[in-house]
């Protein structure tokens, strides 16, 4: 099948044209606005140790960290090459062109910041952040498949739901984007929401959110097709997310370890 068609302006207003890569940052964002406060109700730390004017404040700190980081690292790290000699285009991020890792350090500097400042429960606040972060990145992968960017290898007809991307020539692709946001969005986020009132270590549902990423990354990267500006690191399976991904998962594995461990010996 032919991949949909979808204008990625979703709205023009003489010069000033809304697009639908944006407006999924602005739906992902206020999903897990109300979702955290949602949780912070639920614990009785909404209005106490977390006042609502502060919140706002972090949340807008958040949003720069991840927009600043997200796009910092894709400069780096993806296309580093062609921003040194364009350096105008790395503020088009209506175009696309984010990386999630970079998405990921961004607002975890800048939420370390804010908390310190304001005298507010980092790690609380870090719980309940990444327990409903996975909804703000199937937001994104829906507009990455909007845009028709970061498709899928090519595969054959036996694969009923491939398609052809306009973009990627005439055959059959995974449509990958629809992969992640099911594996790293839908299914990461259901299994931390439902078990999100568990009696568990503070900061062990971060971990696990790095951990089940991670995995659900790298099962997605073999699906997907690597930026065509790195192609594969390493023969012909190591890309860049498998790489940076590999980092997360080892960092959640130990992290999960020492938080068991540390509440084994208290």
């Amino acid at each position: 099948m032919i991949a949909p068609h979808i204008d990625p302006v979703a709205l023009q207003l003489g010069p000033f044209a809304i697009h639908w890569y944006g407006l999924m940052y602005v739906f992902g964002f206020s999903a897990v606005w109300l979702l955290v406060r949602k949780q912070l109700r639920e614990c009785g730390a909404w209005d106490l140790s977390v006042k609502p004017e502060a919140y706002e404040g972090l949340f807008t700190a958040l949003i720069l960290g991840v927009v600043l980081g997200g796009r910092l690292a894709y400069v780096l790290f993806y296309n580093f090459s062609y921003y040194i000699g364009h350096p105008i285009e790395i503020f088009y991020i209506w175009q696309g062109g984010m990386s999630f890792h970079g998405g990921l350090v961004g607002p975890i500097v800048a939420g370390l910041w804010y908390c310190r400042k304001h005298q507010m429960p980092f790690m609380l606040l870090m719980d309940k952040f990444f327990v409903v972060a996975p909804i703000g990145l199937a937001f994104g992968r829906m507009g990455n498949f909007i845009n028709g960017e970061l498709w899928g290898r090519m595969t054959t007809a036996d694969v009923p739901w491939a398609m052809i991307f306009p973009g990627a020539g005439h055959s059959l692709r995974h449509p990958s984007q629809l992969y992640e946001m099911l594996l790293e969005g839908v299914v990461l986020f259901l299994i931390l929401w439902f078990t999100r009132k568990r009696d568990w270590p503070e900061g062990i549902r971060v971990a696990i959110f790095l951990t089940g990423y991670a995995l659900a990354r790298i099962v997605c990267e073999n699906y997907r097709q690597p930026d065509v500006q790195l192609g594969f690191l390493y023969g012909d399976f190591l890309t860049m997310g498998m790489l940076l991904s590999s980092f997360m998962l080892v960092t959640g594995l130990a992290w999960i370890a020492w938080l068991l461990n540390k509440e084994k010996r208290a």
